[in-house]
């Protein structure tokens, strides 16, 4: 079992993606899902997720069932006062990056977590930021090496 990850949007829905014929679509991020210790889904992530799969509401019930399910190794992670003040301002602080409130939230979450992996798929910017109190601790990307 691998470490924890903090969940994007993208790298979620990537990981969750499937082909018709059931195999992954995305074998790289399902491997990063499968292999985290626990992976930590942000609310406004699940919200994100919720708008992609509008028109895949079996997919969306199955997610909710296993986020919610203490055998599985998800955890959600409700989004405080404080966590939207520090995504605002981690948002300030990379603003040239344009990152937004669900990825700024991410970061906030990894930097409260301490958990400075990030399932995703926007390599640049969560390799562009930094967290800690002075900015200064870098998160990793998973999967490394993804094709896009």
């Amino acid at each position: 079992m691998g470490r924890p990850v903090v969940a994007d949007t993208g790298g979620l829905l990537r990981a969750l993606a499937r082909r018709p014929d059931g195999a992954p679509a995305w074998p790289e991020y399902a491997r990063a899902l499968r292999e985290a210790s626990r992976v930590i889904v942000p609310s406004l992530v699940l919200a994100e997720v919720d708008y992609f799969l509008r028109e895949h509401r079996p997919a969306m019930r199955t997610l909710i069932g296993e986020l919610f399910d203490p055998e599985t190794s998800y955890e959600f992670e409700p989004t405080t006062p404080a966590d939207l003040a520090r995504a605002m301002a981690i948002d300030e602080k990379f603003h040239s990056l344009e990152l937004g409130l669900v990825d700024s939230l991410v970061a906030t979450i990894a930097e409260r977590r301490r958990v400075h992996r990030v399932l995703t798929i926007d390599r640049a910017d969560f390799t562009a930021l930094r967290v800690g109190e002075r900015f200064q601790q870098r998160l990793e990307v998973v999967p490394q090496g993804a094709n896009w």
